[in-house]
This record gives C-alpha cells, sequence and structure tokens, in this order.
C-alpha cells in the first residue's frame, strides 16, 4: 500500500490527536483570595476531617469565582461523606493533569502518597486508584514511578477502550468467547496471535510491572494493591484468557509427567560417612588459580577432582597430577581427535562436554559429581558430605546458590554477598545497597545468579550442564536445594582483572547480549557504559557494585545479603602440594 492510499484512524494524523489531547489541558485559575494547599500543609488531621456537601456551605456556592472553584465543588460533591485527604488527592490530580500548575503541587502530591498512602488505600475506589497512578506517570519523582505509572496508565487506557467495544459483541464482561468461533484474518501491527495454552504473554507483563513497582518505595503500594485487584477481577481480558485456556487445555491429551530422573536404589543407603563427592572443572588460565581450586576443594573432603585443561601446558598438568585425588585432563587437539568429536568452538559446549564425561565415567565411584568453574569455590560451615547426605533420595540434582565476591583493595576476598532473590529480599532493595545500578542488574550480580549443581552419577540418559542436569534432553525436574553450602563466585576480584576479562566476557562469555531480554541487563548496561563513559564509566559501576567498602558491606548485611567467611586458598595450596607454584 503506498503513503497516500494510507488512512488514518484519526483525519488529520498524530497532529489532530496531539490537538485534541491538548484541548482540555487550560491551567486552572483563581479569584482572589483562592491558592491551592502549600506544600507544607499538615496531612495527619485530614484523615479524620470529613468532606461536607458543598451545597450546605456558603463558601463553595455558586456563582463560579474561578475554574478552581468550580472544580473545588464539583470534586466535594462527588466526595461529600470521604476524608479531606481523599479531597486533596483529588484537587492535586485535577491540577496535575493540566499543561500547567502551581510547582510545588508535585511535590505535595509526592507527599501525599508517601505520608498517607495507606490511608488513601483504604479509602479511594479504583477510578481514583487509577487516575493516582497516572499522575505518577506524568510527576514521578523518580525513573520507576514515571515508568510504572505510564505504563499502567496505558495498561488501564487499553483495557478500558477493548472492554468497551466487547460489550457490542452482547457479551458480558465475564463471559469467554466460544472455542469454536474464532475468526480467521491477522492481527494489526503484523502481531502473532496469543497462544491461549501456552502464551506468556499475560504473566510477562504483569510480573514485569510487578517487579519493576518493587524498584520505588511510594509507588510499590499502590502499584501493587491495582495489579492485586486486577488479577482478582473476574471481568477481565485476562480472567476470560484463563478460563478459555482451561476449556482448551480439556481438550489437549494430558500433559506428560514431570521429566524426573530415575536416581539409582543404593542413593537410599549413603550417609554422610560413606558419601563420596567429587567435582569436575574445565578450567585455563595461571596455575596458581587452579592450585587453590584444587587444594581448597580437596580440604573440604573431595574424593576427586577431574580437571579437564582447555589450554595445557606441561608445568601445570605435571604440578595438579602430583596429588592422588585429582586426575589432568589433557584437552589438546589429539584429545579431542580421541574423543570422535569435533572440538566445539563455544567454551560453554567444551564444558558440557566434559562434565557429561566425568559423570559418566564417575558412576560406581562417586555418590554425587559438582560441575563448577576455576573461579568458583564451595564454602560451608559443616561437611560437604553431611549437606548431600540430607538430599532425599528422590533427588537427581542439587542446587548450589552463588554468592558474588566483593573485591578488596589487596588480597583475596571474604565478603561476599547474594542476591535478593537467595536472601528473600524484594527487588526494591537493591536501589538501597546499589543507588544507580541496581535495577539494571539482576541481584546486584555482574555474574550469573542460578547458582551450580551436584548431580548423581550413574543414571542412564543424563547430561550435566553448566547449571542443570538434562535427562532426555530436557531438564530434570527432581532436584533440590543445598541450603547449607554457598557457590563462591570470584567473578570479578579485583578492578584490573574485571577490566581485563571484559573484552573476552562480551564476546564469548557472561556478558554476551541475550537477544529475547527486552530490560536492560548486565550485557547491554556493559556496552553502554562502555560505549558513552568509557573506562570511568565502568570503573564507577566495579566501585557501586564489586569493590568491597564498609559502607557496601553494610548495606548488605541490613537486608541479610553479607556473607563473611575466611578464605585463604593459599595456605590451603601449601598444606596440600607443599608450596605455592
Amino acid at each position: 500500500m503506498s503513503d497516500t492510499s494510507r488512512r488514518p484512524t484519526w483525519p488529520g494524523g498524530i497532529n489532530a490527536v496531539l490537538s485534541q489531547m491538548e484541548g482540555r489541558r487550560d491551567a486552572i485559575d483563581y479569584a482572589p483570595g483562592e491558592a491551592p494547599p502549600p506544600l507544607d500543609l499538615d496531612l495527619a488531621p485530614l484523615a479524620t476531617q470529613i468532606v461536607a456537601d458543598p451545597e450546605s456551605d456558603p463558601q463553595e456556592a455558586k456563582p463560579w469565582r474561578s475554574s478552581y472553584h468550580r472544580k473545588r465543588h464539583d470534586l466535594r460533591s462527588e466526595l461529600a461523606g470521604q476524608s479531606e485527604l481523599v479531597f486533596l488527592n483529588g484537587l492535586l490530580i485535577a491540577h496535575l493533569r493540566k499543561r500547567e500548575h502551581p510547582p510545588h503541587l508535585p511535590a505535595l502530591f509526592q507527599r501525599l502518597w508517601q505520608e498517607q498512602g495507606a490511608h488513601l488505600l483504604a479509602n479511594l475506589d479504583q477510578r481514583w486508584l487509577v487516575s493516582a497512578i497516572t499522575t505518577f506517570g506524568d510527576h514521578g519523582a523518580t525513573s520507576v514511578q514515571r515508568s510504572v505509572g505510564l505504563a499502567l496508565t496505558v495498561l488501564f487506557g487499553t483495557m478500558k477502550l477493548y472492554e468497551s467495544e466487547r460489550l457490542y459483541s452482547g457479551r458480558k464482561a465475564d463471559t469467554p468467547f466460544a472455542l469454536d468461533r474464532k475468526a480467521d484474518g491477522a492481527l494489526p501491527m503484523q502481531m502473532a496471535p496469543y497462544a491461549i495454552v501456552n502464551g506468556g504473554l499475560d504473566v510477562n507483563m504483569i510480573g514485569r510491572l510487578w517487579r519493576e513497582a518493587e524498584g520505588d518505595a511510594v509507588i510499590r503500594p499502590l502499584a501493587h494493591h491495582l495489579l492485586d485487584l486486577l488479577i482478582h477481577d473476574e471481568r477481565t481480558l485476562f480472567r476470560r484468557f484463563q478460563t478459555m485456556r482451561r476449556r482448551k487445555e480439556k481438550q489437549l491429551p494430558s500433559k506428560a509427567a514431570p521429566n524426573a530422573a530415575p536416581v539409582p536404589a543404593t542413593a537410599a543407603g549413603v550417609t554422610a560417612g560413606t558419601l563420596r563427592w567429587g567435582l569436575v572443572s574445565t578450567q585455563r588460565g595461571e596455575l596458581l588459580q587452579m592450585a587453590r581450586f584444587a587444594a581448597h576443594h580437596i580440604e573440604l573432603g573431595a574424593q576427586a577432582l577431574h580437571l579437564y585443561l582447555d589450554a595445557p601446558d606441561a608445568q601445570s598438568a605435571a604440578f595438579l597430577a602430583r596429588h592422588p585425588t585429582i586426575k589432568v585432563i589433557c584437552c589438546d587437539e589429539s584429545w579431542w581427535q580421541a574423543t570422535g568429536k569435533p572440538r566445539p568452538d563455544q567454551h560453554q559446549l567444551r564444558q558440557a562436554h566434559n562434565a557429561t564425561r566425568s559423570l559418566r565415567a564417575s558412576a560406581g565411584r562417586l555418590d554425587w559429581l559438582g560441575h563448577i568453574d576455576v573461579d568458583e569455590f564451595l564454602l560451608t560451615g559443616s561437611p560437604v558430605a553431611a549437606q548431600l547426605a540430607k538430599v532425599s533420595p528422590a533427588n537427581a540434582l542439587a542446587r548450589m546458590a552463588p554468592i558474588e565476591a566483593l573485591a578488596p583493595d589487596h588480597g583475596l576476598p571474604q565478603h561476599f554477598k547474594r542476591s535478593h532473590y537467595h536472601a528473600g529480599q524484594p527487588k526494591a532493595v537493591l536501589q538501597d545497597i546499589y543507588p544507580t545500578f541496581g535495577m539494571h542488574l539482576y541481584g546486584g550480580f555482574l555474574s550469573h545468579t542460578s547458582g551450580k549443581v551436584f548431580a548423581r552419577p550413574g543414571i542412564k540418559d543424563t547430561r550435566l550442564g553448566i547449571h542443570t542436569l538434562k535427562y532426555r534432553g530436557e531438564d530434570a525436574s527432581n532436584r533440590a536445594r543445598l541450603g547449607g553450602i554457598d557457590l563462591a563466585h570470584l567473578h570479578a576480584p579485583s578492578w584490573a582483572q574485571f577490566r581485563d576479562h571484559l573484552a573476552f566476557r562480551q564476546s564469548q562469555g557472561s556478558y554476551r547480549a541475550r537477544s529475547e531480554r527486552v530490560e536492560m541487563g548486565q550485557a547491554e548496561l556493559l556496552s553502554f557504559l562502555a560505549k558513552e563513559e568509557g573506562e570511568d564509566g565502568l570503573r564507577l559501576l566495579f566501585d557501586e557494585v564489586c569493590a568491597d567498602s564498609p559502607d557496601l558491606r553494610a548495606r548488605l548485611a541490613a537486608h541479610g545479603m553479607l556473607v563473611s567467611h575466611v578464605f585463604d586458598p593459599d595456605a590451603a595450596v601449601r598444606r596440600v602440594f607443599g608450596a605455592l607454584p
């Protein structure tokens, strides 16, 4: 279709839309002696003062002195019997909808909701709640307030338009359409139809709005209250789709059973005293780092360490192979040829390949095999075997939650941080802990937050990946959490290490952009900082999120997200190998 044949929905196109939108936004005027409430208005007494019928108040009587007088009268008529706080909310919203308004009113609106939000939530009807969220979208004091306010405004506005048009179908709002009456035809804007059974657009919309609102203490109660009202309302598109989904699922074959990997019967008889465990790791880099990894875990009681040297050298292999617990596999060209498989280009695929080889080779020799990286260390206050022995014999894998090291000025880390999720904290605490970057990094981490796993060897059709155990090609569903073991990740133990590894991680590692992510994640954030701010911007990120400081430790501790642990792998190297390499 040519541009000349395109017909806009509104005659005049976007210019007409903007003109009509602005047409009713003239500022409220005041008669002599009239003025809006001051910024320092005492709000507390207004909670118990009741709005009287303006017809009984000579000060509110006609004729109209100003548009302010008329708006006051209209609002007081509508809200008679409510508290003066409810009236104040309406009056501020009426002003803030206009192009111009007294400059102190946005701050007064903020005060009102910060100090009296609970009263307003208990007394405003849903229409006024939506008006309040819209006002946050226009006049929010923070980026979260503005983004959540605008997003919910668009959501509720779109719902109002759609639900109003749907009434002309002759169906009530709580009545879903029949499944056999679907019309053919394309959706607008080249959209693909929503998949009723497997579609996730609805929960992604609501879930993202909920989590985004967690980032601001003022708007969070209002936004969560509105979303809670929405998900409990029986007259919405979301509820109708859920009803249609249940009906359609009844027409489909029964769902497959959970993908539980069959655990060997011998697992039931294993005790802390008899349990055997080991680790597999694909490693490259300095010998000292590999020696630290090996010595630390040997002292924790590992009965086997399978170390696949991704870029092997004879000195490293000989040093590590001196200890009987360690099996060194030099992954050179001849070794890959002997496997019968070409060497994968991606190191993640090489890791999974090697881990699976060790998992299969450990059958009958080990009860559990963990798969972790050279910069990851198990930290625990009790024997690893005792923790693994607590895992139910029904579970084929056990997941360890990660803790990310804080980078000290000198030496090795002694303090680590949990993600908000693993500490049982709301997302909002991230903004308190990391004011500039916390809301752009999941959990405040630069590295992974999913953790790593131990898996039981000897289960047919399993593969050990980087973060999970696969059974017949899918994630095994019979998994447990290891509450007594933390996975300490020395992802950025110093500014120099972070800076020097950045390019590799952006091109091949954990900072690769994920095209399916629509929010700014670590990859996008790092790319943006490097492009716009250079090394100074990256250093600012490192100092706020990674660098060990008393202030950061205090903020983490206040939310139960700080882990402190004596960590001296060099001493372990001396005890295990006799000397540092």
